[in-house]
């Protein structure tokens, strides 16, 4: 398998043979990583049962777990889950790269489509199924929605969306949404979305494709999936906690699968992960932090408050030579949009041109390291 270097190896790529300006204090905002405690509460409960460890885990997931991601789902998006509509996994990274495999296994030349910049984890699942791939391109002229092909969706077998969206922090309404469940069974393709930022607004909770499912009279998920995940929601990506939920017919044979992937979470994890899905006071404080970062670069960029995720979607005239600069001369590290989507025979790479800046710091750290962008922007 030839898989793509990450975004992150093409940076220390671009920028090994530069040396900072150490007058500034190093300032990384290239890494969707909350640079916050993981909750003191959660951190205890870890503690408290780590004489678990001498069991071996389901991987089902414990019903304790089960539980509070059910109830989770249920209170956030006033949607019931069967027990037969959820798994819990080992994080989403997991599940991204091995449930296409799983699904598309038994296709000779299969095709998947996905929102395009991306998450890489969906073109290595691409390469490894060995699927022709559509790019949904988002681009300010779309106002960063995937556009509706009939034409290529008629082919495909899975469709990845990604909203609200890493980079672009563009979200897609109830109705839209549901437009895409109406497409999924048309054109009888499985469709996932992915839901890691839902937890991550400013305002208004963003819908989820199930709610979208359910509103348009699919209310048994039939080709719909989504998953989602508490490493952004509760500062805790170490604990590796998410599930993948919708049509208990796939979710049934994925469950099968998973057996032999040998992906169970250990019982602590579990245990403390399932105190944080039970728990919303915590990430309400998050959200407020993140809330007040996009105020400050509103401020300091004079760019728009988005509606959900902690990205900055920053447009500049050439990201390459700008990331070379704003690090050599004020020690900031962004990400190249264009590490972050490709180019395709129909059209450029959507993410030229851009750069994604993650607000996971501080309201200090963000606001000096806002403040050194701006000036690099104005010379």
């Amino acid at each position: 398998m030839n898989f793509e270097p990450y975004p992150f190896e093409k940076l220390n790529n671009l920028l090994q043979n530069i040396i900072p300006n150490n007058a500034y204090t190093p300032s990384i905002l290239t890494i969707g990583e909350p640079q916050f405690e993981t909750p003191e509460f959660l951190q205890e409960a870890l503690k408290e049962s780590t004489q678990l460890l001498q069991k071996y885990p389901k991987t089902s997931g414990e019903t304790e777990l089960r539980e509070a991601m059910r109830n989770f789902f249920a209170k956030r998006f006033n949607t019931t889950l069967q027990d037969s509509e959820i798994i819990p996994t080992f994080g989403t990274r997991e599940v991204l790269f091995n449930f296409p495999q799983f699904l598309l296994f038994d296709k000779e030349q299969s095709v998947m489509a996905y929102t395009n910049p991306f998450y890489q984890i969906y073109e290595g699942a691409a390469i490894a199924t060995r699927s022709r791939v559509i790019h949904l391109n988002l681009d300010k002229e779309n106002n960063f929605r995937p556009r509706i092909n009939p034409e290529e969706l008629s082919s495909c077998d899975l469709v990845i969306l990604n909203f609200p969206n890493n980079p672009t922090s563009a979200t897609l309404s109830l109705e839209e949404l549901g437009e895409w469940v109406k497409l999924s069974l048309k054109y009888d393709f499985v469709l996932l979305n992915d839901e890691c930022y839902s937890e991550i607004y400013t305002d208004t909770p963003p819908p989820s494709l199930l709610e979208a499912a359910k509103a348009v009279g699919n209310t048994t998920f039939k080709n719909t999936l989504v998953i989602n995940s508490i490493s952004k929601r509760s500062s805790a990506p170490g604990l590796r906690s998410g599930f993948i939920a919708g049509d208990s017919e796939i979710l049934k044979e994925y469950m099968k699968y998973r057996t032999y992937v040998g992906c169970a979470s250990p019982l602590p994890l579990q245990h403390a992960a399932a105190k944080a899905w039970s728990d919303e006071a915590h990430v309400a404080a998050s959200r407020e932090v993140y809330k007040k970062n996009f105020e400050i670069a509103q401020e300091i960029l004079g760019t728009k408050i988005p509606e959900a995720t902690f990205y900055i979607w920053l447009e500049v005239e050439n990201a390459l030579e700008f990331t070379k600069k704003l690090y050599e001369k004020y020690n900031v590290k962004v990400l190249p949009g264009e590490f972050l989507a490709r180019d395709d025979a129909n059209a450029k790479n959507p993410g030229v041109g851009y750069v994604r800046i993650a607000l996971v710091e501080s309201e200090a750290k963000t606001k000096d390291a806002l403040k050194r962008i701006k000036e690099c922007l104005s010379e």
